[in-house]
């Protein structure tokens, strides 16, 4: 059987693997299927590729075009899924693990995708958080923004999710405007060339914007710049090594780490046997244990239980466990494919081994077990090992070696203080669960344990069924941990994009501030509108253009018909010796609501025209309270434009109410669909 080429993508060229490749062996057979590495690769040129080439290309992208492009690749790589799930058989994965992977990876794409065109503006310059009141009468502002890295992000990748670990990655980087070279780990990374090959051949990524690195980095980490990114998943032993380089110190390159982590699962002292939240506990320990042969970052590695409660733990997850049929991940039946590789497997025996020392081995032997279609062998086969430890207080193994396959070990807690001692020792993981049903556990196990964790999942029969699992890191949530997990905050919706962006104070005047986030800042060059703004369309309207509204007066009247007719006869409105005694009123006054209206009224056009649907109000705030005999004016500036379909675009007011004093009484942003053309 001749080996598969795995090639690189480098510099706009497929390259070839030369004599020093790696040779990769099928997973399931142990035999010799593939070769990859290429020592030859100019590194220096495939980084001056994607600075020179891919960033300039995606940064004159707006974000909403980037995230329309992530989107096109979603679809695109889904077109082919098939074709990723028969070649990833050979990594050992099961169909179950494929969908995981592959479809985990192209709905992250998605969620991103949707994620920036809903969170980030259609525009180069990320806006983050409000303008900064620097000066007295607001002529010296300041704002934080954020723009693309003007470097290149390395993405060094494992093993065990070839798709959904470059996607994860990638997506965020992306739709930051940052060009990414990808290096999967050797074993599994004929899937990620494939799944690279689906997106070039697409032709819907610019030039530069992705290379490929089959086998070694070479030194292309040395020949990094401030400028560029890298973003590792692996040990914690080569995330040191790599991370602790003086190159990468004294350029203070960014370095996003997701690292070994000895996750735990709690039992909560109200789960009992007999209820639905312990059979819940029982399924995902096994789910987790088994999934990926246990090959997964948030694998439950410790299971801790109420001490009373070891014994039946032990009893239903055997009993569970016992149904996984282990063998050829193809055939129909089968739930546990092979470890990625020998060498895994060897490592995995080795840490189990290391773990018997302080714990006893209640289920598994890696000696004698059932494979079905295959060698376990020849095959990189291990079965599910369950361990119990007697003395967690006492031990350490357990709480610093993972086994990075089907091992988990049950230890015994006191009470709940004890079982959040027992799960930060650990120090430091991507993920612990709780399955309570008792709210004051929940609380008190984030309060004692949730700077130990990146993430914290509580489930119960309340949520089981719609739950995504321990073991699901999601895209709108950040995936990563403190100390031993690295450190690091992947995806996490928009948080993700920022590990590719920079933070930027800008300081200067109004008008300088809205030319640099093409949103109108209160206190900027007004433009006069030449005609009603709400007669002109989406495209015609400008960054400033405002009106100013004739004034009109409240009266008692007003306030008396607003409140019956509402049904809103609050005191302040309709009892003056109440409202007197109210510290923020000096006599009745009118709903807030009431001046909304009415303001409404002051600037509406109401002849059919552009203006397709107001859909909503946000900041609103009443600055102060109007009485009868008051009059109230409005000025409604274009604040911000964002195209939203085919037909018509967001259009953001800035809209600011004042008195008869010119007093400002209320502030509010109001959010309108208007059409790009107009309607014939």
């Amino acid at each position: 059987m001749s080996l598969i080429d795995v090639k690189s993508f480098a510099v706009g060229q497929w390259v070839t693997p030369d004599s020093d490749a790696r040779q990769i062996f099928n997973a399931v057979t142990g035999e010799g299927m593939a070769r990859a590495g290429n020592s030859t690769l100019d590194v220096e040129a495939m980084l001056e590729f994607g600075r020179t080439k891919g960033g300039p290309a995606l940064r004159a992208m707006t974000f909403h075009d980037r995230a329309r492009m992530l989107k096109a690749l979603a679809i695109e790589i889904g077109k082919h899924k098939q074709a990723l799930y028969d070649i990833s058989f050979a990594t050992g994965a099961t169909q179950s693990d494929n969908l995981i992977d592959i479809d985990g990876g192209i709905g992250t794409m998605f969620v991103f995708a949707s994620k920036g065109r809903r969170e980030l503006p259609d525009a180069h310059v990320y806006l983050d958080g409000d303008v900064e009141q620097l000066s007295r009468n607001g002529t010296f502002l300041g704002q934080h923004i954020a723009t693309s890295m003007q470097g290149v992000a390395v993405h060094i990748n494992a093993f065990n999710f070839p798709v959904w670990g470059m996607l994860e990655k990638l997506a965020p980087t992306l739709l930051a405007g940052v060009p990414a070279i990808v290096k999967p780990a050797t074993a599994t990374c004929y899937v990620t060339e494939l799944a690279v090959k689906i997106m070039l051949d697409s032709g819907l990524l610019p030039e530069g914007a992705l290379q490929l690195v089959s086998g070694g980095l070479g030194d292309m980490l040395d020949r990094l710049t401030h400028q560029d990114i890298v973003s590792f998943t692996g040990s914690a032993h080569t995330a040191l090594k790599l991370r602790s380089a003086p190159h990468i110190l004294e350029n203070s390159i960014r370095f996003v780490a997701e690292q070994d982590s000895l996750n735990a699962s709690i039992l909560g002292p109200d789960a009992e046997p007999g209820t639905p939240e312990f059979d819940l506990f029982i399924k995902e320990v096994q789910r987790e244990m088994t999934t990926k042969a246990g090959q997964k970052c948030t694998a439950i590695r410790r299971i801790i239980v109420p001490e009373a409660q070891s014994s039946a733990v032990i009893e239903a997850l055997s009993a569970r466990l016992a149904k996984t049929v282990i063998g050829d991940p193809k055939i129909e039946g089968v739930r546990m494919g092979a470890l990625v590789s020998q060498s895994q497997k060897n490592d995995v025996l080795k840490t189990a081994s290391l773990i018997g020392t302080e714990a006893e081995r209640v289920y598994g032997d890696p000696d004698n077990f059932e494979v079905q279609g295959a060698d376990a062998n020849t095959g990189a086969f291990v079965p599910p090992m369950l361990f119990h430890c007697s003395n967690p207080d006492q031990a350490k193994i357990v709480h610093e070696n993972e086994a990075f396959g089907p091992v988990s070990t049950i230890m015994g807690y006191r009470d709940l203080d004890h079982a959040m001692t027992l799960a930060n020792r650990g120090e430091g993981s991507l993920v612990a669960s709780v399955i309570t049903r008792d709210p004051e556990v929940a609380r008190s196990v984030v309060l004692g344990s949730g700077a130990y964790h990146g993430r914290l999942y509580f489930n119960n029969r309340d949520s089981m069924k719609e739950s995504t699992g321990h073991g699901s890191p999601l895209p709108h949530m950040v995936h990563g941990g403190p100390g031993r997990a690295g450190g690091g905050e992947e995806m996490g919706g928009i948080r993700g994009v920022m590990h590719y962006m920079q933070r930027t104070a800008v300081q200067g005047s109004p008008d300088i501030l809205s030319a640099v986030g093409r949103k109108w800042v209160p206190g900027a060059t007004e433009l006069e509108a030449p005609a009603h703004p709400f007669t002109r369309t989406f495209n015609e309207l400008q960054i400033g253009e405002t009106i100013h509204t004739a004034e009109r007066e409240i009266s008692l009247e007003d306030i008396e018909t607003f409140a019956h007719f509402t049904g809103d006869t609050f005191y302040a409105h309709m009892n003056a010796e109440a409202a007197k005694r109210n510290p923020f009123f000096p006599d009745r006054v009118a709903h807030g609501y009431l001046l909304i209206s009415f303001a409404a009224g002051l600037f509406v056009e109401p002849n059919e025209g552009p203006v397709l649907a107001n859909t909503g109000l946000d900041n609103l705030r009443f600055m102060k309270p109007v009485e009868a005999g008051d009059s109230i004016k409005v000025r409604l500036s274009v604040k911000h434009k964002t195209p939203r379909n085919e037909e018509y675009g967001e259009v953001r007011w800035h809209v600011t109410m004042a008195n008869q004093d010119n007093d400002l009484v209320a502030e509010y942003e109001l959010l309108t669909m208007n059409a790009y053309e107009r309607q014939t």
